[in-house]
């Protein structure tokens, strides 16, 4: 996902072929899932991710290292507007293409999955963002590059669209996102902000005040543990739930934790056939806001979240994303 947020060996010449940008997601969309209200605004730029699997060792400089696969997929804020309208949610993607390659086929795919354009700008040079993703079993390293262009204000954009929720895929604190965090609260309307490795802690007083204007913070565990200046998920969990209303980290392979109020809830990680784990944190968010919106449990939500994650890891980025039924069908087989 964009920001904003070995040995040298012979070549291998039964490495699987890139995959392509659009048909796996084209061939996914759930045509007949109903709109389902509550309609939710995803703010933030596309990536396309290229990502590199089945890596022959550890990538340094001065050394090779070549993949068993490789995948080229819509990400970044794609994944969230994405994942949402799978699961019928009525979403609206703020979000700017330019007259690139890259903007063309994100365009291209966000049409395959039915994701409404009147969030969109269209610029007449080029708006490149692009992510190489180095995917491991159980982790990844990307580098990201994006094209600068002027951003929208938030403040406006919820103004504009009057959504039910704001949902952030990075960690944004200042002034002017306190200002927008007000207009969200005047409206009714719940943030959902995740972090995305963005500088920041807590012992700053931008970062502090704009977590309390959230109501769920999502980081995955390196995440919290740096924000919070904690030596563990548990510690750093309470001190997350002394901030938000409802703080949840996400753990990887160890699943997910999280605190609501006096609640607590914990998920295990599903074992499942590791492709790539690029999107997965993104597809977890989609699983628990989903629930969120349908009124579920502390642990209803996470369950979600932990089964939108782990989809999402058995494809090339989010390209394995579940659709509604998808969802019901392992949320029946999970244990009681």
């Amino acid at each position: 996902m964009a920001h904003p947020h070995g040995v040298p060996q012979a070549p291998r010449h039964d490495a699987s072929p890139v995959e392509p940008l659009v048909e796996p997601l084209a061939g996914r969309v759930d045509r007949t899932a109903p709109q389902t209200g509550a309609h939710v605004l995803v703010v933030g730029a596309y990536a396309v991710d290229l990502v590199f699997r089945e890596l022959s060792g550890q990538v340094a400089f001065g050394s090779e290292v070549w993949a068993g696969g490789l995948g080229m997929v819509p990400g970044g804020a794609f994944t969230l507007a994405m994942g949402l309208r799978r699961l019928g949610r009525d979403v609206v993607w703020a979000a700017d293409f330019g007259s690139d390659v890259f903007s063309r086929e994100v365009l291209a795919a966000a049409r395959a999955e039915r994701i409404g354009e009147h969030g969109f700008r269209h610029h007449p040079q080029p708006v490149r963002n692009v992510t190489v993703a180095l995917s491991g079993p159980q982790d990844r390293a990307m580098i990201a590059y994006e094209d600068p262009i002027p951003v929208r204000p938030l403040a406006e954009l919820i103004e504009t669209h009057r959504p039910a929720v704001v949902m952030l895929p990075y960690l944004q604190f200042g002034p002017e996102v306190s200002e927008a965090l007000d207009v969200a609260a005047r409206h009714g309307a719940e943030v959902f902000m995740d972090c995305q490795d963005y500088a920041g802690h807590l012992g700053m007083p931008d970062v502090a005040k704009a977590l309390s204007q959230v109501q769920v913070f999502a980081p995955n565990e390196a995440e919290a543990l740096r924000i919070t200046g904690t030596a563990s998920a548990a510690e750093a969990l309470e001190v997350l739930a002394d901030v938000v209303p409802v703080a949840v980290i996400k753990r990887g392979g160890d699943g997910a934790v999280a605190a609501e109020g006096g609640r607590r809830a914990a998920r295990a990680a599903l074992p499942v056939p590791v492709v790539d784990t690029t999107g997965a944190g993104d597809c977890f968010n989609v699983g628990f806001l989903h629930e969120r919106l349908a009124g579920g449990s502390l642990d209803a939500c996470l369950a979600a979240g932990v089964v939108c994650g782990a989809a999402a890891v058995t494809g090339p980025g989010s390209s394995a994303a579940l659709d509604s039924a998808g969802l019901r069908a392992r949320l029946a087989r999970l244990p009681a």
